[in-house]
């Protein structure tokens, strides 16, 4: 984990992903889920923009959230091997 907070600087690219996350929870359960997986698997996540929220309807009753949203990330350079 990065001991500085993670900041586009210049000169950089920032790719952007979009992704579901899911909990039987709440929305807002969804929206930390995605990013706490998304963290855990991809290095340098600077954003999240939150698309469309829906839910899972059964006998009248929300049984899941959904969220998706676009993550971004910084992308790292390539190493050149001289």
């Amino acid at each position: 984990m990065a001991t500085h907070s993670e900041h586009v600087q210049a000169p950089s690219v920032v790719k952007v992903e979009e992704m579901v996350g899911v909990s039987r929870e709440s929305r807002d359960v969804a929206a930390r889920l995605l990013v706490d997986q998304a963290s855990a698997s991809i290095r340098h996540v600077t954003g999240f923009d939150l698309i469309r929220s829906a839910a899972l309807v059964r006998d009248g009753q929300i049984v899941e959230y959904h969220v998706t949203a676009k993550i971004g990330f910084i992308v790292e350079p390539a190493a050149i091997n001289q």
